[in-house]
């Protein structure tokens, strides 16, 4: 008689797991402090009524995010049934916070300037966006190939870059700013995240961190009653309707929004992507084509609602895994986040929260994504996550020079190369090397990777390919056109030309160290149909 085997019993998947808790305050504190920051750069900077703010632009970012934190909850609950896991973690996505600041003050603030209609603005940033959304759905067939064949740790470093520098670099300026409040919820946040620390009747440590510091900095004085009473004056309930209006008067002048637009939507598919690979390596296999598709709809459904500000997948993944999320706290902050955007509540929240309370849980996220460079890569391939964040430090140090300099009232040309250099500032090296970084720390990071290893024919390629993504301005240039930058397209076909000399003397490869993690992640299917 032939045994019979019987298939081990599907996983019970729970909505919400404890885990869920910190990650739901940890990750919503997160959005919260991006869509303060946004409401605040369309009210003080565009000058945009509030009536359009907190009726339109955030009601319409509330449907963008619910939907789309939904449809990740949908992917990772699709993912733990197929691999029957318990364990699997959705991908967090918000408002893209390059973007916000990119399309405030490089598309939105000049249009201001020259009108003073802040309206006229805000069409610009609409279409801005659409367009954003588009090329990010175009790149859902173009991203799976290039993390295919690019080394984790091109992918991992440039990820690290962002993380280091925009995540957390501005954050632990806040942070110290009020060290008195930050410290203390940084050191409860370390602790509960990072130990198996458990506070008393097991509490979420998102919450009493947030609460700690919350407590610290009205007792210090830090707070205004007066301030919470204006703010709460703001609250109105306003569901978000079609803007398509917006966005045609927006799509009439597309040229120049091109320049821009082009780049960054590169920018945001190659995020997107590196964003997956850093949820594979800690376990999470998710499908970037179906993440593409969802970041490219979720920035077009977002600027037909009327708002400017493309919502991603966020940094992060790790971070909210290892605090124990799972797939609730994805949904529950798109939900929350949502009917705070329609009730109008982010100016009373502002009110409510000390920044320094809010913003340690940036900095821990930035420590987390920064060591799973080095850590889910083989160590032979350190100099290679180094190379591939340099990119990205030099973006973010050029922008605080050109933040500084405006406040000063003038700008790099008008105090001129050759005073800032005498002063010891290579700006506009640095300025170079920062455009289209996290492109840029993607090719220079696989370049360094396929050196290390001795595969100098990969190496050329993708050395082959920064002179013509820098020939056509996608990275090293201030805008897309031909012939962006002649001098470093030609510096990286010399470097393709002295790779395939030293390849054609065929040096053996290097071989792996016993136990190192692997360099690519052999498990992405071009083309692929799986979630």
């Amino acid at each position: 008689m032939t045994p019979t085997t019987t298939a081990a019993p599907a996983a019970k998947l729970p909505y919400w797991v404890r885990g869920d808790t910190n990650a739901f305050f940890g990750f919503g504190v997160n959005v919260l402090v991006n869509v303060l920051t946004l409401t605040g750069l369309c009210l003080g900077v565009i000058k945009m009524p509030a009536s359009d703010v907190f009726g339109v632009i955030l009601p319409a970012l509330g449907i963008a995010l619910v939907a789309g934190n939904i449809y990740y909850t949908y992917l990772a609950r699709r993912l733990a049934a197929r691999e029957n896991r318990t364990d699997v973690t959705a991908m967090p996505y918000g408002p893209s916070v390059p973007h916000m600041f990119i399309v405030i003050f490089v598309i939105m603030l000049p249009i201001y300037l020259t009108t003073k209609n802040p309206v006229a603005a805000w069409t610009a940033g609409v279409a801005w966006a659409f367009i954003i959304g588009v090329i990010v759905l175009i790149g859902a067939f173009v991203g799976p190939y290039i993390r295919k064949y690019a080394p984790r740790a091109a992918l991992l470093g440039t990820l690290a870059g962002i993380s280091i520098t925009f995540i957390s670099m501005n954050p632990a300026g806040n942070m110290w700013k009020a060290a008195w409040i930050a410290l203390p919820v940084f050191g409860l946040l370390l602790i509960g995240l990072l130990t198996d620390v458990k506070l008393p009747f097991n509490l979420p440590i998102g919450l009493v961190a947030l609460l700690a510091g919350t407590a610290i900095g009205w007792l210090g004085g830090a707070m205004s009653v007066p301030d919470v009473t204006a703010a709460a004056k703001d609250i109105a309930f306003a569901f978000p309707h079609l803007k398509v209006d917006l966005l045609i008067d927006g799509l009439r002048d597309m040229a120049p929004l091109l320049a821009t637009a082009i780049p960054l939507g590169v920018y945001n598919f190659t995020e997107a992507m590196t964003n997956v690979e850093s949820a594979a390596s800690a376990g999470d296999r998710y499908n970037l084509r179906s993440v593409l598709l969802a970041d490219g709809a979720g920035a077009v459904l977002g600027s037909c609602l009327g708002s400017p500000f493309p919502p991603a997948v966020y940094v992060g993944h790790p971070g909210w895994k290892a605090a124990g999320g799972r797939t609730g706290y994805s949904m529950a902050t798109g939900v929350v986040i949502a009917l705070l955007c329609f009730f109008g509540l982010f100016g009373l929240l502002g009110a409510i929260f000390p920044t320094a309370a809010i913003v340690p849980i940036l900095l821990y996220i930035g420590l987390l994504i920064g060591a799973q460079a080095f850590q889910a890569t083989p160590r032979a391939h350190a100099a290679a996550v180094v190379a591939a964040l340099i990119p990205n430090i030099a973006q973010w140090a050029t922008g605080q020079m050109d933040n500084a300099l405006a406040a000063a009232g003038t700008t790099a040309d008008q105090v001129g190369m050759d005073a800032l250099t005498g002063a010891g500032v290579v700006y506009d090296g640095l300025k170079t090397l920062g455009q289209g970084a996290i492109l840029a720390g993607l090719v220079l990071g696989a370049i360094v990777a396929f050196i290390i290893d001795k595969r100098l024919w990969h190496a050329a390629v993708f050395s082959a390919a920064g002179a013509a993504l820098t020939f056509v301005g996608l990275i090293h240039a201030e805008k897309v056109q031909w012939n962006a930058d002649g001098q470093v397209t030609l510096g990286y076909l010399f470097l393709t030309a002295i790779l395939v000399l030293v390849a054609l003397t065929r040096p053996a490869p290097r071989v792996p160290e016993p136990g190192e993690p692997a360099a690519f992640d052999d498990s992405v299917p071009v083309p692929s149909t799986a979630v």
